[in-house]
């Protein structure tokens, strides 16, 4: 990946549009998870979304050798699909967006009262 592809996030926009077509191939009740787990993912990404990008070729991976393996979604992915995608990001209770913005305000207002008290 060259510097520009980085800057303007035309290799995230090539692989999102490969992961799309790749589970276009899938039946209807994988590719019915497939955006569940899309969705239930988001909120674990960066401000890119660069760092979900391997967890969804995996997922999606999985997604595939089990459909062609004839085993269905619910025996895959069990009835918790948001418990599976926490598990995929790092567990339950994975730090998201949200809570690193969060953490990372609170550390400014902390500083300014410092600067202000001291």
């Amino acid at each position: 990946m060259n510097f520009w592809e980085t800057v303007t996030g035309s290799d995230l926009t090539r692989d999102w549009q490969a992961f799309e077509a790749r589970a276009e191939a899938l039946p209807d009740d994988y590719r019915a998870a497939w955006e569940q787990i899309k969705g239930h993912l988001h909120p674990h990404g960066d401000f890119t979304g660069r760092n979900l990008m391997p967890i969804l070729d995996a997922a999606l991976g999985l997604l595939e050798e089990t459909a062609a393996d004839g085993q269905s979604v619910h025996e895959v992915l069990g009835d918790d699909i948001r418990g599976f995608c926490a598990a995929l990001a790092g567990g339950e209770g994975a730090r998201t967006y949200r809570d690193r913005w969060r953490q990372q305000l609170n550390r400014n207002v902390a500083r300014k009262l410092s600067r202000l008290g001291g």
